[in-house]
């Protein structure tokens, strides 16, 4: 199992690779940032190159989702691009999961480690509601959320990405050295956008998150790095 070491996540929800450097620029200290489907599908694999270059951490957020074959096959080919966070999701199955891991020990170079493996249990813009009518699963959120988090960790993954208000019991049931990984942050003066299960820097932080990602909070902040800093402390409490 991987030492965690928490840290605030900015999500590069940018367009292009233009947008995405203007944004990096303005920082002189290394980040770990998020770099999901829209930057990627834009970019590829290039986009990560001058993030590494940058001294930048990685999590290559595409919640791979498909038969056991593809996913190994895929996590090979994203293993090699020496991220440091990948993920899937956990309605894949446990089978799925396993060969996600699978494919990255294969994919990973001699000497270097593996990417982290986190499994998305339920989007943090589904509410309870949502996912009993439209995905047909009669079963409370937070039990839901349990259970795809015990079939992940039983796949062999490192955690979870759920929401903040589910770390703690998730700590509870399955040990402080399972990974979570909480989207859904915003500050108390922002708006909550099309997000459902929404914290604070500071809840997250008592509720036990392992890595916050913060997009919209930080990324159309007036002064980024400065807001970028505060939800640091905010987070770490220093």
């Amino acid at each position: 199992m991987f030492y965690v070491n928490k840290a605030v996540i900015i999500a590069l929800d940018f367009k292009n690779f233009e947008e995405t450097k203007a944004f990096i620029d303005q920082f002189e200290e290394s980040l770990y940032v998020k770099v999901g489907m829209e930057l990627f599908y834009a970019e590829g694999p290039q986009i990560i190159k001058y993030l590494k270059e940058k001294n930048h951490k990685i999590f290559l957020d595409l919640k791979l989702h498909d038969i056991p074959n593809t996913v190994k096959s895929a996590m090979k080919n994203l293993a090699r691009l020496g991220v440091d966070m990948v993920n899937v999701h956990a309605a894949g199955t446990i089978p799925m999961m396993k060969a996600a891991v699978e494919g990255l020990i294969e994919g990973t170079p001699e000497g270097e480690n593996r990417p982290l493996c986190i499994a998305v249990t339920q989007l943090t813009s589904t509410s309870e509601e949502m996912m009993q009518e439209q995905i047909l699963i009669n079963e409370t959120l937070p039990n839901t959320v349990l259970k795809y988090a015990q079939f992940t960790k039983e796949a062999g993954l490192d955690g979870i990405v759920c929401s903040a208000l589910e770390t703690k019991e998730i700590h509870e049931k399955l040990g402080l050295d399972f990974v979570t990984c909480t989207p859904g942050i915003r500050q108390a003066s922002d708006s909550v956008d099309d997000q459902k299960r929404v914290v604070t820097p500071e809840k997250a932080r008592e509720l036990g998150s392992d890595y916050i990602v913060v997009g919209r909070s930080i990324t159309r902040a007036q002064n980024p790095v400065e807001t970028y800093q505060l939800i640091n402390k905010q987070f770490l409490g220093l």
